[in-house]
């Protein structure tokens, strides 16, 4: 069991597309993170070789361009891109964009996908939980959706209250990455981590722009009174047919 817990990463600020999560900078094998930041007209252009991504627009308006076709993504949406494939992002205004990345196995097709609250509840928008843990979530990539290793998307919880709770493990088959949102300092959550039942072993405060990785463990998350727990989430899969919901073990102290 690695001792370190050296699982927060914070995000750069400054214009560019920065790695922050990779298997050569932390304890994650199959897992990338990364953020894109551009000022206003600036433009970059997105293609990786070996991994599917899937990218959420943090903060600011995009163009989306891929081939003849254009799409305006605004806060919250999203879109996923197969290795090889290149988009050219324009940004519209001031632009913060988070990307999950994992192993492309030949499996997912480019698209996109508009943040929709007031759309019924099925495999793409849920709610998870009761007060004082419940918590609204959107799918960006889902199980049901084509893909290689990914499931990904965005949980906010109520004010003040606990997220990914009860506890729950993945360790043998998911890895998982938590990317902080709409927690502007000095308001911030609380991200716990546990790799024994019944054990917390370090709390994290977290505000936009931390990442946290989950290469193990129990990882629930608390927003401090009037602030929610919001990030997007990077789930990705040891095998493509590890890539289920299914497979969370709930730590037995908090059933």
């Amino acid at each position: 069991m690695n001792q370190s817990l050296n699982w927060k990463f914070a995000s750069p600020e400054n214009e560019g597309f920065h790695e922050v999560v990779t298997p050569e900078n932390s304890d994650c094998k199959i897992t990338w993170a990364f953020r894109l930041n551009l000022e206003t007209g600036n433009k970059y252009f997105l293609k990786n070789k070996k991994l599917e991504l899937n990218g959420i627009v943090v903060s600011g308006q995009i163009t989306l361009h891929l081939n003849d076709q254009i799409w305006k993504l605004s806060e919250r949406d999203s879109f996923y891109l197969p290795a090889n494939d290149e988009v050219k992002i324009l940004a519209l205004s001031k632009l913060v964009m988070y990307f999950g990345g994992s192993i492309y196995e030949d499996k997912g097709k480019f698209f996109v996908r508009k943040y929709n609250l007031l759309q019924k509840l099925d495999h793409i928008h849920q709610i998870h939980g009761v007060p004082p843990f419940k918590r609204e979530v959107f799918m960006t990539i889902a199980q049901e959706d084509e893909g290689s290793r990914l499931i990904c998307g965005v949980t906010e919880g109520e004010p003040g209250g606990w997220t990914s709770w009860p506890p729950h493990q993945h360790s043998n088959d998911l890895e998982e990455v938590y990317c902080y949102f709409d927690i502007q300092k000095p308001k911030f959550a609380l991200h716990l981590i546990s790799r024994s039942p019944g054990i917390i072993e370090k709390v994290y405060p977290v505000s936009t722009g931390d990442f946290i990785i989950i290469p193990e463990g129990y990882h629930p998350t608390c927003g401090m009174p009037g602030i929610k727990s919001c990030y997007f989430w990077i789930m990705a899969a040891h095998s493509s047919e590890k890539r289920r919901y299914d497979l969370a073990i709930n730590d037995p102290n908090f059933n």
